[in-house]
């Protein structure tokens, strides 16, 4: 494997597995921008799409093989198939030796996500998960205003999106509709390998609130509403975290098209409270005295992309940088999607999560 240092002088040999609508829209351009790294290694289903991606971006290697790519002499390798699919190759990529950058949901399953987490720590590689906002600026400061809060007492975690055909529809959105390869249906719609909202847009808002703070969900009921193909479209849920507070999630697809992500977090403490409202950039402390600090950003800072966490990803295999989308963030959120399923599919009922494991 290439020895790295941190000088742009070094070379950083990346690999795509699942070089699908979101990989080729934001990561590889991403990877491609960055004068340190070479693109060696792209796997896809498809040989036309993957012939395509290949030659669009100079690829040294193409397979619809990800095994293939094992044998390669690479740095990086960023995971963007199916839901289902992220445990066994992040696992590979981690076992290879190379820092990985894994789609969210990280994986389906909450023990396979803690066995990812622990496998980094190691091999002494990075594992990154796709979390666009954490590397918005301005977000970092709501961790030194939830310490003038107190204990964390309730959670409110919203997020609504114009995703309805995604999970119900052609699986895209006509904003995407000028794009080479188009997202496919059944990613998003197959409700055994982790289709549905709860999944691919609720993990976004959990994944937020889990980089804030350090909370970890306990139990978590939930209700549904889905879709004939039985993934959700709508989310309603209620936790009980480790610290003793009380939760409330909400995921919904119902936003029209034409308008933006809804992200809307709520945490109350017993010496204040915090907003953070990423649809109208507002982030707004609350204290006992009456005074209220209003912390906002200029428009358009918290609109949503995600060229953060591969030019991350880069950044850590050389040796500079930090890891804003760490797997224990990943994992917490993963073990909650889990319950909040489970306990939908169960008519309601809490859902233990085993905190013996992270």
């Amino acid at each position: 494997m290439t020895q790295n240092t941190d000088t742009t002088a070094a070379t950083i040999r990346a690999a795509v597995i699942g070089a699908g609508h979101f990989a080729y829209r934001v990561h590889i351009p991403v990877l491609q921008d960055r004068p340190e790294v070479v693109l060696d290694s792209v796997c896809r289903l498809g040989a036309d799409d993957l012939a395509l991606i290949r030659d669009e971006f100079g690829f040294a290697f193409a397979s619809e093989d990800w095994r293939d790519i094992l044998a390669r002499d690479i740095d990086i390798a960023v995971i963007a198939t199916p839901h289902h699919l992220h445990f066994e190759q992040a696992m590979a990529f981690l076992e290879k030796g190379c820092h990985v950058l894994v789609e969210k949901p990280m994986c389906l399953n909450p023990d396979e996500a803690w066995a990812l987490v622990e496998k980094a720590k190691e091999v002494g590689r990075e594992l990154l998960v796709s979390y666009g906002w954490h590397y918005k600026p301005g977000l970092k400061t709501a961790r030194d205003l939830l310490g003038r809060i107190g204990k964390i007492e309730h959670v409110l975690c919203h997020m609504g999106s114009f995703t309805r055909s995604v999970f119900a529809g052609s699986g895209g959105a006509s904003r995407w509709e000028h794009i080479k390869i188009q997202p496919e249906a059944e990613t998003w719609q197959n409700a055994d390998a982790g289709g549905g909202f709860a999944y691919g847009q609720l993990s976004h808002a959990m994944g937020l609130l889990f980089w804030l703070t350090d909370l970890r969900c306990e139990s978590v009921g939930a209700i549904t509403l889905d879709a004939p193909s039985r993934v959700d479209l709508h989310d309603a849920a209620v936790t009980r975290f480790s610290n003793g507070a009380t939760g409330v999630f909400s995921g919904t697809c119902g936003v029209p098209q034409g308008h933006g992500f809804e992200v809307d977090i709520r945490i109350y403490g017993e010496t204040g409270s915090l907003l953070i409202d990423i649809e109208t950039e507002r982030m707004i402390l609350k204290l006992p005295d009456g005074s209220r600090e209003d912390h906002s950003v200029a428009p358009g800072t918290w609109f949503y992309s995600c060229e953060g966490p591969a030019n991350a990803l880069v950044d850590v295999a050389m040796g500079k940088g930090g890891n804003e989308s760490p797997g224990d963030v990943g994992a917490r959120a993963v073990e909650t999607l889990h319950a909040l399923v489970t306990s939908a599919k169960a008519g309601g009922s809490a859902t233990p999560i085993n905190m013996m494991k992270g």
